[in-house]
């Protein structure tokens, strides 16, 4: 198979709320494919579908060759042992000290001899350049290492699918470079697929083969990152630019400021 996840005509939702509505996509193997749009659009809900965490209302996602939602939970397990999650800012355990955080999937998915453990652990960090902060507690760290942290332990397992949920958020712009560099240095160095939900669109559109927008539940656009600077789909568009105003209006819908303050003329 040339593609690690597959999404066919998915539609997903809460009682009649409907999140995901007729949704297809295809994530290559070896690629970084970002998935983005505005909050509430539905980016994370995928990661969470992809992941098996929820079971849409139509449709399949295949992950590797298997359709994940009839999956036991023996099975579904196994899945995703060959994935990796990095959550949004990072979500280290905060009384283990940055070697036990990223030990922990090793542990707890491994057999493996503590010496091993040991010596993975310690290359691990060191492919995200904090070998020497083993021994810190997250609370010793700064934001941006945290999150060089928790990408050590996303890949601990060297997984064959790595899921990022926001992993720009909250950084300043040298910790977003590295982060985009490592992703993307990650991702080709373990052979493995990425799929990285983000609103920000410098450094998604830096490391991405492929992009899908995503507004209201829909697919809107997708396409290189150099067709999707140039897209005239007027969401696209505003999203790239950051553009105030468009599809996404600037005022909230309803009467105007005119109606309100009774200044408008009767029709």
């Amino acid at each position: 198979m040339s593609n690690i996840v597959e999404i066919r005509d998915l539609v997903f939702g809460y009682g009649d709320r409907e999140i995901l509505s007729g949704i297809n996509m295809t994530f290559p193997k070896g690629k970084v494919v970002a998935i983005m749009g505005g909050s509430g659009s539905g980016k994370t809900t995928i990661l969470r579908l992809i992941g098996g965490q929820l079971i849409p209302k139509s449709g399949d996602v295949t992950v590797d060759g298997e359709v994940v939602q009839p999956l036991e939970t023996t099975s579904l397990y196994r899945l995703r042992r060959k994935m990796g999650m990095l959550f949004q800012y990072g979500a280290l355990f905060t009384d283990l000290s940055v070697f036990e955080n990223v030990a922990f999937p090793l542990r707890e998915q491994t057999d493996l001899p503590e010496e091993l453990i040991h010596d993975l652990v310690l290359m691990k960090l060191n492919a995200v350049g904090l070998r020497n902060a083993a021994g810190l507690m997250p609370s010793e760290i700064s934001g941006g290492m945290a999150r060089r942290v928790a990408l050590a332990r996303a890949i601990a397992l060297d997984p064959q699918l790595i899921l990022y949920d926001e992993p720009f958020a909250g950084l300043d712009p040298i910790s977003m470079g590295v982060t985009a560099n490592l992703i993307r240095k990650l991702n080709d160095a373990l052979h493995s697929t990425s799929v990285l939900v983000s609103h920000d669109v410098t450094e998604s559109f830096s490391i991405a083969d492929y992009v899908y927008f995503i507004s209201s539940g829909k697919i809107v656009a997708h396409g290189t990152p150099a067709e999707m600077m140039e897209s005239t789909d007027p969401y696209v568009h505003q999203f790239v630019h950051a553009e105030t105003d468009g599809p996404v209006p600037f005022h909230y819908p309803g009467p105007s400021i005119a109606a309100d303050l009774g200044m408008e003329k009767a029709p």
